[in-house]
């Protein structure tokens, strides 16, 4: 008998960790990144705005690769990261400075220039 409850208990773990959303969660980014400045924008791939930002995004990932983490995250897909993060309105962009502590946020349309500012600001902190 003690068998059987055993098995059971083990069988609902293993059914509970191989759920698809305890699946994606495991395999989501660590925000804000550990020891790195982090800009995060929460939008959706077709709203206008979000739409705007996306090639100003993609630069920016290269331009601060080794130095900084920009990360989207559409919340349309996952509203969960909506909820995670508090947003109110897309886009939302969330900088966090190297020690995990959020810096500033902002919502709506946000230029290369004033994302610019912001990472090499944080950058600049110890």
């Amino acid at each position: 008998m003690k068998f059987i409850g055993r098995f059971i208990l083990l069988a609902a773990f293993f059914t509970v960790m191989n759920h698809p959303a305890n699946l994606q969660a495991a395999n989501e980014p660590v925000i804000p990144v550990k020891d790195t400045v982090t800009m995060v924008d929460l939008g959706a791939k077709t709203c206008i705005p979000c739409k705007m930002m996306a090639p100003i995004l993609e630069e920016l990932k290269t331009e601060y690769q080794g130095k900084a983490e920009v990360i989207f995250i559409d919340v349309w897909e996952d509203p969960s990261q909506g909820k995670r993060f508090g947003v109110m309105s897309i886009p939302t962009q969330i900088f966090y400075d190297r020690h995990g502590k959020e810096a500033y946020r902002h919502t709506g349309f946000m230029d290369k220039e004033k994302i610019k500012k912001w990472l090499d600001m944080l950058l600049e902190r110890k």
